[in-house]
């Protein structure tokens, strides 16, 4: 299956730089889509694809930074790289700790922009791929029975079948045909493998 071109989306109140940065991109064989407004960029159905966003940090109605928290809120973890010609330690400090990749403070060169696209690029990338890692598991976990979800979250917070059939009143023989079943079924080749799965999937916590 091919890989889709990477999208840059640009929202810049200015029409002029919007254009002068997409142009630059093209260029360098980018996708873009530019936006003069916030809101209209929050209303696009934007494709699944790697991608990144180039916010312009003040404009009217609504700031970078509030469609930065917008789309946090929203659940997107769209990269985002904030130009600005205002740029204050306060604000570059925020927009960081909000998981921006780079904050751009006017003139900067074109050579940093585009490395900060190809890292936003990169990242997106492995996001992507781990959001698609996280669906497949949980399509799986949906196609397990009540007692063999029970099974997979107690193998994976490291209970072995002894103790688990111990814990239910259950012989050891059903717990390991419901274990058989749960590897079978998660895809699994380990019991490492499955615990991994089950951190992925939030059933259980990293440091469980």
């Amino acid at each position: 299956m091919a890989i889709s071109k990477p999208i840059v989306y640009i929202v810049d109140d200015d029409v002029s730089v919007g254009r002068a940065l997409s142009l630059l991109l093209k260029s360098h064989g980018f996708k873009v889509k530019t936006f003069t407004r916030a809101a209209d960029f929050l209303a696009f159905k934007y494709p699944k694809v790697p991608s990144c966003l180039v916010s312009d940090l003040r404009m009217p109605a609504m700031s970078g930074l509030t469609l930065q928290e917008v789309m946090v809120s929203q659940g997107s973890l769209m990269p985002i790289i904030f130009i600005s010609g205002h740029g204050t330690i306060p604000k570059s400090v925020k927009a960081m700790k909000g998981g921006a990749i780079d904050f751009l403070t006017k003139p900067f060169t074109k050579r940093k922009l585009l490395n900060a696209v190809t890292l936003a690029i990169s990242k997106s990338k492995v996001l992507i791929k781990e959001q698609n890692e996280v669906s497949k598991i949980k399509k799986r976990i949906k196609t397990l029975s009540a007692r063999e979800l029970e099974v997979f979250r107690l193998v994976a917070k490291g209970m072995m079948s002894k103790n688990i059939a111990s814990k239910r009143g259950v012989s050891l023989q059903t717990i390991k045909v419901h274990r058989g079943r749960v590897m079978r079924k998660m895809k699994a080749e380990t019991v490492t493998e499955l615990t991994h799965f089950a951190q992925k999937a939030g059933i259980v916590l990293s440091n469980s």
